[in-house]
Parts: structure tokens; sequence; C-alpha cells
């Protein structure tokens, strides 16, 4: 769920299955941080760890905005699909809605994951950007885990339908993952030999 608030990983899928836990269609036993739990107790559980954990990356993803500024726009902006045009458009739609922004953001899916960083680049308030990304957080964690929680056993028909989606998501992780080593190695070899041949 930390990850999925400033890159999209299947948070859907997540509390979904959380939810279905909680429900005791799929297992009798649900520890919750070593506390045994069930029915009403797992629920809330389940929906405010998934809560917890996408604020924290939320705030994360803020704190990236904030730091990187519009130049982390502009120098990796491609990733998030943004040109310049795209981004001159954003931020005078952040500068307009950035409240209704983060809370419409919130519980859209996929756009979801891409509010954190623009709302710290745009400068969004961080106590309006925490509380607005809390209530529609908890909205969507708590509503898919409800979801999650009527679907009961029937989930695993839900899984088998997005099991190539998950493969793509970790497919798409260890891609980036990879192209950011390689760069960084290329990057560090050229440092290396630029001193070489100076001599």
């Amino acid at each position: 769920m930390a990850i999925d608030a400033v890159f999209p990983a299947a948070s859907e899928l997540v509390m979904l299955y959380g939810g279905a836990l909680a429900s005791g269609a799929l297992t009798h036993n649900l520890d919750v941080f070593g506390w045994r739990t069930t029915g009403t107790g797992a629920f809330v559980a389940i929906a405010l760890a998934g809560t917890i954990g996408y604020q924290v990356g939320a705030v994360g993803g803020w704190l990236l905005g904030v730091r990187g500024g519009r130049s982390l726009l502009e120098r990796r902006g491609k990733w998030l699909h943004l040109n310049e045009e795209q981004l001159g458009r954003a931020e005078r739609w952040f500068d307009r809605w950035e409240g209704w922004a983060v809370l419409v953001g919130r519980v859209t899916p996929i756009a979801r994951s891409f509010i954190s960083i623009p709302a710290g680049v745009f400068g969004t308030p961080f106590p309006r950007y925490f509380v607005l990304t809390l209530v529609g957080n908890a909205i969507w964690c708590f509503g898919l885990a409800g979801a999650g929680w009527g679907l009961g056993a029937s989930w695993r028909s839900v899984d088998h339908g997005f099991r190539y989606a998950d493969y793509v998501v970790v497919a798409g992780i260890v891609l980036i993952a990879a192209y950011l080593v390689v760069r960084r190695r290329r990057s560090t070899t050229m440092a290396r030999r630029v001193p070489d041949s100076a001599r």
C-alpha cells in the first residue's frame, strides 16, 4: 500500500484480499502484529493497516515532491507521462482545485498513485494534504476491504482474473530497478574514464 501511494501497485487487489481474509472465508486464523482477531475486529485491523501503509507512502511521495521541486518533474516527468505542456496544465489544475485534486485523486483508480509527488511539487500545504489524503485513503481502504469481505471465498475468482496484472506490475518494478542500476553504473564508469583520459 505504501508503494501504491507513488507508483501503481494493485492496491485494489491488496485490499480485496485483505477483506476476504478478514471475513474468515480463506482462513480461520488471522494474526495482525501478533494479535489474533476475527470478525469485525479483523476487518478493522486490515482496513487500518492498509490506510496507515498508504498514508506513510503518500507522505513520502509528498516529501519527494517538495525536495525535488519542479525540476524533478521536468527531469523525470516522462516516467509519469508528463511533457512540458502537461506539466503546466497540471500546475494550473492544482492551483485552482488543490484540495479537491488531492481528495478526488485519492479515490480514483490509478490516478491516486500520481497525486503525492505533484502535490509536493506544486506546494499543497502539508496539513491540508495529510488530512485530505487520509480521508480519501480511508474511504478507499475501508470500501475495498468491505468489498473483499462481501466476496469472501469468491475472491479467488477475482484474483484469477487479475493474476496477470500482478505479474505485469512486478515485472515493471523489476525493469525500472534494473534500468536505474545500469544507468547509475554507466554514469559512474563514464565519470571514472574522464579523469583517466585527461591524464
